[in-house]
């Protein structure tokens, strides 16, 4: 047993170099993709959400509205709140992207996509949702958009992105996330009062699309202390 886990593991050793080319192709793959998209909002929300659920009727109706100021949408190409926000885009007429991963359960790009780009790679994927769009809106859902959510904050509070609007629809969903990073997590001085202002809060699609197409006022999104050239950059 013991020899078999060791010569798993010396062929792992010698296949990175060989996964290291394999992300590389990824990452040239999608900037092709996405490079000529133009202005786009990129949207997260669960994937389990069904067309009876009201933030599915929302997710529809923001696509729409984004697809009327002309911006395309950027999801993730799933079932539920992307394919609400998808669909709502499409019929309004805009451009409608999904960014698919490759998961065990088969996870498929849903009927409202018109670009649709396939990723192995998680990292690969988060940095496209970032990289061509120019803000974030974040409905409610799982472990992955609160880790599509907080690493959206988190370039934005050291600077790597700059004056990027993130929305967060739905006021009874996320009141006790905000409730909690305030008395515990700004209490304990583990963040700053101004990181609470990189985020909006909003229960209507109308108004999260205006504020996700505009850029966040001068001083709010700086950062704290020059970090050179920003790793990515919002369009």
């Amino acid at each position: 047993m013991l020899l078999e886990r060791s010569a798993i593991e010396e062929l792992a050793h010698h296949a990175d170099p060989w996964r290291v080319l394999r992300i590389l192709s990824e990452f040239v793959e999608g900037f092709d993709a996405l490079n000529e998209v133009g202005p786009a909002v990129t949207v997260f929300g669960s994937a389990r959400a069904t067309a009876n659920d009201p933030y599915y009727a929302a997710g529809r109706a923001l696509g729409a509205a984004l697809a009327r100021r002309g911006f395309a949408v950027i999801t993730g190409g799933g079932p539920g709140i992307m394919e609400a926000v998808n669909r709502g885009c499409q019929e309004a007429g805009g451009l409608s992207v999904g960014c698919n991963i490759e998961l065990p359960n088969e996870q498929e790009l849903n009927d409202y996509v018109d670009l649709g780009v396939e990723f192995r790679y998680f990292f690969v994927r988060k940095n496209m949702f970032v990289k061509y769009a120019r803000g974030f809106v974040i409905f409610p859902g799982g472990l992955g958009t609160l880790d599509e959510l907080f690493e959206s904050l988190t370039l934005a509070q050291t600077g790597k992105i700059e004056h990027f609007p993130i929305v967060l629809y739905g006021t009874e969903y996320w009141t006790g996330l905000l409730s909690w990073m305030r008395k515990v997590v700004l209490a304990r001085g583990a963040i700053s009062p101004q990181d609470l202002d990189l985020m909006t809060i909003t229960d209507d699609p109308e108004e999260a699309a205006e504020m996700a197409t505009k850029p966040l006022p001068i001083g709010i999104g700086e950062p704290r202390e020059d970090p050179g050239e920003p790793e990515v950059k919002a369009r």
